[in-house]
């Protein structure tokens, strides 16, 4: 298990000064935001010119010695805009048209994994319908993603299609090929225990790590109910073989701006590696 850490966790940083930082932080991957607002590289800019995006991405982590664990695609600036599963095809489109952009990119840069949303419900279409709509979309991403070597991921969220568990295993089930980006904060902040999260392991191709709480989506670590040393105890007997992102964020949605994202990600750090550590020498 290898540890990355997102470079949206110091959005308000220059991207070059955000990659210093992990790197001075000993870490030696990066989750990549590509987002239509509030990240670094935005989806418009990668959209424009895949390639010259790549290569100056890759020369950026190139020149901070660290390399690239994910490309984490947001379309639309809330998740319900320009949702994958939008009942509207000029929506669907449009996502579409953006995604296969992003995955140019992602191959150019040597990528070997992507992560998306899954959609969300609307009011006007029955459930199970958003929820197959979802699927349908994810498989042919998972489709595309594969042709060019990449492993394509959706990170089921609070008020995403898949808020729960049971939604998340029903959605990969629904979906041929499909994996997790799990984050077990989101389902935590819905109410539920680990133990109801931990089935969805073997689903998960990456991981976000952060403090959470319930009713709470992001604390400090010393508030967190997220049992981190048991998670990573569980991924190692499934010989897991992807990252540890460690993904504190910054912004206004759910509080989100009211951790000090240095301290908790080196705190997290700490937990996580030492934990790791742990395993390997028992493993000796």
């Amino acid at each position: 298990m290898k540890l990355s850490c997102a470079d949206f966790t110091f959005p308000l940083l220059p991207h070059d000064d955000a990659l210093e930082l992990i790197r001075m932080l000993g870490i030696t991957g990066v989750d990549l935001g590509v987002f239509s607002a509030g990240s670094h590289l935005q989806s418009g800019q990668v959209v424009e010119n895949p390639a010259r995006a790549a290569v100056e991405i890759n020369a950026r982590l190139a020149s901070h010695g660290l390399e690239l664990a994910d490309v984490f695609l947001q379309t639309g600036e809330h998740p319900a805009l320009k949702a994958a599963n939008s009942p509207d095809s000029s929506v669907r489109k449009e996502a579409r048209m953006v995604f296969l952009k992003v995955l140019e990119f992602a191959a150019a840069t040597g990528a070997e994994h992507m992560t998306g949303l899954p959609g969300v419900s609307f009011a006007e279409v029955e459930n199970r319908d958003s929820l197959g709509r979802s699927a349908e979309e994810a498989a042919w991403r998972v489709a595309e993603a594969r042709k060019a070597g990449i492993a394509y991921a959706v990170e089921p969220h609070a008020g995403s299609i898949a808020p729960t568990p049971q939604a998340a295993a029903e959605l990969v089930r629904l979906a041929e090929g499909l994996t997790l980006t799990l984050d077990y904060g989101h389902f935590i902040y819905g109410g539920f225990s680990n133990e109801e999260i931990h089935p969805l392991l073997p689903l998960a191709s990456h991981f976000h790590a952060r403090g959470g709480a319930p009713k709470r989506l992001q604390v400090a670590m010393n508030e967190n109910a997220i049992h981190f040393p048991e998670i990573l105890r569980r991924l190692a007997l499934f010989s897991y073989p992807g990252w540890i992102c460690l993904e504190y964020v910054w912004g206004d949605w759910e509080g989100c701006n009211r951790t000090d994202n240095v301290s908790e990600t080196v705190l997290l750090r700490d937990i996580v590696q030492g934990e790791i550590s742990r395993i390997k020498r028992e493993d000796v």
